[in-house]
C-alpha cells in the first residue's frame, strides 16, 4: 500500500481547454508506471470544455450536479450524478456544466506513447451550447 497524502493545489482550468469557471484537482498524472491519469473537474453553470480527443479514449463519472456533453454529429445529451460516459478514442466531444447548475465529475483517461492524454480544438460555440435540451428540474 502507498498513501500519497495530497501536496497538490486546486488549479483553475486554462482558457484555452475551457470556456467559463472551471477548477481541477488532479487524482493522478501518467508516469513510468501506469499511464493513466484522473482529475475532479469542478465546472461552475455554463462552464465547459472546448472540443477534444484522448488518443485512448475517455470516462468521465459525473459526481454532483447536472452536466451536458455531445460527441461531434450527435445530440447534446443531458448528464446527471451518477452518470458515466466514455468517449471512444480519437473521437471528438466536449461536457460540461447545465446553464443554471454546478457539474463535478472525474475524468480518467489513457495517454499515449509520447506522454499526451488530450488533443484540444476549437471553443464550443455559444450556439452549440444552447442546443442542449431543456432542464426541467
Amino acid at each position: 500500500m502507498q498513501l500519497i497524502r495530497n501536496t497538490l493545489e486546486t488549479l483553475k482550468g486554462p482558457a484555452d481547454w475551457f470556456t467559463g469557471d472551471v477548477y481541477i484537482d488532479t487524482i493522478t498524472t501518467p508516469d513510468e508506471r501506469s499511464n493513466v491519469g484522473a482529475a475532479a473537474v469542478r465546472f461552475t453553470p455554463g462552464a465547459r470544455t472546448h472540443w477534444h480527443t484522448h488518443p485512448h479514449g475517455q470516462t468521465i463519472w459525473v459526481t454532483d450536479g447536472i452536466g451536458l456533453c455531445q460527441r461531434e454529429g450527435g445530440p447534446v445529451e443531458l448528464i446527471r450524478a451518477g452518470d458515466r460516459v466514455y468517449f471512444e478514442p480519437g473521437e471528438n466531444h466536449w461536457h460540461g456544466a447545465a446553464s443554471n447548475r454546478f457539474m463535478v465529475h472525474t475524468a480518467i483517461q489513457q495517454a499515449d506513447e509520447a506522454g499526451s492524454p488530450v488533443t484540444w480544438g476549437e471553443p464550443v460555440t455559444d450556439e452549440q451550447y444552447a442546443s442542449a435540451p431543456r432542464l426541467d428540474h
